[in-house]
């Protein structure tokens, strides 16, 4: 038998231990922008983005992802650091988000998907919104053949979507129960399209685009940025630029090759754009495995932030850093959430 109490208080001593090793948290957005849908929550609005700013300048503890990941290479990550990062390249990263970064001197990274950079067309899961989450008419069937398999739906009394109806499902998210058969649609063809070949996939969406009657010019507020935009951001050293693969798929569904291209030729095709090394990477959707974790650093980057929603410790690999994401939360939510991350 124990000594009575001894347990407890081996593990208030863990716990305690656990509270007191120096945590980092790294925080991924991917728009500055106030969107009329939302599926995936990736935006913040400029007021709610500024106000998380001004939170992170009060504490003082803003630093850069190389900063952190050189910490990493000789021990623990500064005590409550928070690095701020962007995913995918959208052009409000430019004209929104980096004159609030200046205004607070706060660094960031911002990960491109460079086969979107300069293009004519949305990313794809935006132009799935567009067909079905904005106002407007559509034909009350559809049929879809997708990797041999046909697919029919039916709008019924959602074939009319008005701008009342959008305002008033504004709120919705995937994480919500489907209030339209629209938003049913939507779920299911982003489900069935998410693991198709790019190339497959912007058929289908081409195919989607001309039953709906619309067109495949972006919209401005979900253009990407250009060649010259992506070189503007880069420029005055406050906004780092990483990679984010060349067609934004989920890697740990493909072959090692596959995974190759993908991982090197978007590194390549920064570093000629920018006539710099490019360092950081991240993985699309936060999916990979060690094997693509093993690419990401073979092709001779630095460093490769996750999805884990989850502190940076001592001894957290370089190439599976966690990362939590940013909601639209006002400046006191966003302190609470923080402090919460950073206790735990």
């Amino acid at each position: 038998m124990g000594i009575p109490g001894i347990a407890k208080l081996r593990h208030a001593g863990r716990a305690v231990k656990k509270w007191l090793t120096p945590k980092a948290l790294i925080l991924v957005y991917h728009r500055v922008i106030e969107l009329s849908a939302d599926p995936y929550l990736l935006g913040v609005t400029p007021q709610h983005f500024a106000e998380h700013l001004e939170v992170l300048r009060r504490r003082g503890r803003a630093m850069r992802l190389e900063q952190l990941t050189q910490a990493l290479q000789t021990g623990n990550p500064p005590r409550g650091a928070v690095v701020v990062t962007f995913d995918d390249g959208y052009a409000d990263n430019l004209y929104t988000a980096k004159p609030l970064l200046e205004r607070y001197d706060i660094p960031a990274t911002v990960f491109v998907t460079t086969g979107q950079v300069g293009k004519e067309r949305e990313f794809w899961w935006d132009e799935l919104e567009r067909v079905l989450l904005q106002p407007g008419t559509l034909p009350k069937q559809l049929r879809l053949t997708i990797n041999g398999t046909s697919w029919d739906w039916d709008l019924g009394a959602t074939v009319a979507y008005s701008d009342g109806d959008c305002r008033d499902h504004r709120s919705w998210n995937i994480g919500k129960d489907d209030p339209t058969a629209r938003h049913h649609l939507y779920r299911a063809l982003y489900q069935l399209l998410l693991l198709l070949p790019d190339g497959d996939r912007r058929t289908l969406l081409d195919e989607l685009l001309r039953w709906a009657g619309r067109e495949t010019l972006p919209r401005p507020s979900h253009r990407v940025l250009s060649g010259d935009e992506l070189v503007r951001l880069s420029e005055g050293g406050l906004v780092e630029v990483g990679a984010h693969t060349v067609t934004h798929p989920v890697l740990s569904e493909l072959p090692a090759a596959a995974q190759w291209n993908e991982i090197g030729q978007s590194k390549a095709y920064l570093e000629k754009l920018l006539g710099s090394t490019v360092a950081s990477f991240a993985y699309p959707y936060g999916a990979y495995t060690p094997g693509t974790a093993a690419i990401v650093q073979a092709a001779g980057f630095l460093s490769a932030c996750a999805a884990l929603s989850s502190t940076v410790r001592g001894g957290t690999d370089r190439f599976q850093l966690p990362r939590v994401l940013a909601r639209d939360w006002d400046g006191e939510a966003f302190d609470r959430h923080l402090g919460a991350f950073f206790q735990r």
